[in-house]
C-alpha cells in the first residue's frame, strides 16, 4: 500500500502551476520525489481544477485587530474605546466578542479561526438547486451530448426561464468535481473524452510526442504549397469501431488517393504498407510524404525514416 506524503501549500502552488503550463503529473512526482498517486490524487480530488485560494475580505476583522480587542478586554477597556482605537464601529466590536464567547473567553488565535471556518460558504450548485434541469442535463449526457450542446439547446428551448440555463462550465465542474455530488459519477463516461478530471488546453511542454528534427508543415517549399510540382503526397490514419482502421495517401497535385490496408495501427504497420505502395508509383510521384504528425506523432516520427530506396 502507498502512503500518501503530505505536501506543502508551496508544493501544491508547483504542481498546479506545472500541471497548467501541460506537463504530466507522473512527470512532475518524479522531478518533485513524490508517489505518481498522490499527484494524481491531489489532482483528481478537484477535477484538475485549481481550487481558488481563500482570502479575507477587506471588510472583515484581521488577526492585528482581534489580537487589540483581546488587548483592550484585558484592563477591561469598553468596545467604544477599542473601536476607536481600530477605527471601526462599536458594533462591530460588540457582535465579534459575543459571537466568540463573550469578553473573558473571547482569544484572538481562535477567533480568527472561527472566522475563516464561517466564511466558508460553498455555494449550491444550480444543478442541484433544480431537480428538472439536473434530469435534463442528466438525460442528455446520456444520449452523448457534450457540455456545450446541452448549454445551447437549454438557451434555445428555455429562453425565457433562466432557471433552466446552465454553462458548459457548470455542468464539467459538476461531472469532475464529484464533493459537489450533483451529477451521478459514471455520467463523465459519456463525455467524447470519457475523463473524469480536466486537462490542460496548453501543449505538453516535455519531449514526449515530439520528432526529432521535425519540419513544420508551414515550412514546407512553395512547390508543395501551391501544387505547381507533383509527386508531394499527404498521409492520415482514419479509425473505425473497434480496432479497425484504415490509411489514406493522397497526392497534393493530381489528388490521387491510395488507401492502406492496415491490421494494426501501429507506426511500423503503416509505414510498411506505405513502402509498398509507394514502390508501385513512378518517381516523379514520390518527392515527398507529409503526415498527420499533430495527430499521430509516432507514426510521423516512424515515416520520417523511410529512406530513397522505399521510394524507389
Amino acid at each position: 500500500m502507498v502512503r500518501l506524503v503530505k505536501m506543502s501549500d508551496e508544493m501544491r502552488d508547483v504542481i498546479w502551476n506545472r500541471f497548467a503550463a501541460g506537463e504530466l503529473p507522473f512527470t512532475i512526482a518524479n522531478d518533485l520525489d513524490r508517489f505518481p498517486i498522490s499527484v494524481h490524487q491531489m489532482l483528481s480530488l478537484t477535477g484538475g481544477v485549481r481550487p481558488p485560494r481563500p482570502t479575507r475580505s477587506s471588510r472583515a476583522l484581521s488577526i492585528y485587530e482581534r489580537e487589540e480587542i483581546s488587548r483592550g478586554l484585558v484592563p477591561s477597556e469598553s468596545m467604544r474605546s477599542i473601536a476607536s482605537h481600530l477605527g471601526r464601529a462599536p458594533s462591530t466590536i460588540s457582535r465579534e466578542i459575543a459571537r466568540n464567547g463573550g469578553s473573558h473567553k473571547y482569544r484572538a488565535c481562535q477567533a480568527d479561526r472561527r472566522a475563516w471556518r464561517r466564511a466558508k460558504r460553498p455555494k449550491v450548485a444550480k444543478l442541484a438547486k433544480c431537480p428538472h434541469l439536473r434530469r435534463v442535463v442528466e438525460s442528455k449526457l446520456e444520449r452523448k451530448w457534450s457540455p456545450e450542446q446541452i448549454s445551447r439547446w437549454l438557451a434555445v428551448n428555455y429562453p425565457t426561464q433562466p432557471e433552466m440555463n446552465v454553462s458548459q462550465e457548470t455542468i464539467y465542474l459538476s461531472l469532475f468535481i464529484q464533493s459537489r455530488g450533483v451529477l451521478r459519477k459514471e455520467l463523465h463516461n459519456a463525455l467524447r473524452s470519457g475523463r473524469a478530471m480536466r486537462r490542460p488546453k496548453h501543449q505538453h511542454a516535455g519531449r514526449q510526442g515530439r520528432i526529432p528534427e521535425m519540419v513544420l508543415i508551414s515550412e514546407r517549399p512553395a512547390e508543395v504549397e501551391d501544387r505547381a510540382v507533383p509527386g508531394h503526397g499527404e498521409g492520415d490514419l482514419i479509425m473505425g469501431t473497434g480496432k479497425s482502421c484504415i490509411g489514406t495517401l493522397v497526392e497534393r497535385t493530381t489528388r490521387y488517393n491510395m488507401l492502406l490496408k492496415l491490421e494494426r495501427p501501429t507506426a511500423e504497420e503503416v509505414r510498411t504498407e506505405m513502402a509498398k505502395r509507394i514502390r508501385r508509383l513512378p518517381v516523379e510521384l514520390t518527392r515527398s510524404v507529409t503526415w498527420d504528425g499533430q495527430r499521430c506523432s509516432s507514426i510521423a516520427s516512424s515515416l520520417s525514416r523511410l529512406d530513397a530506396d522505399l521510394l524507389l
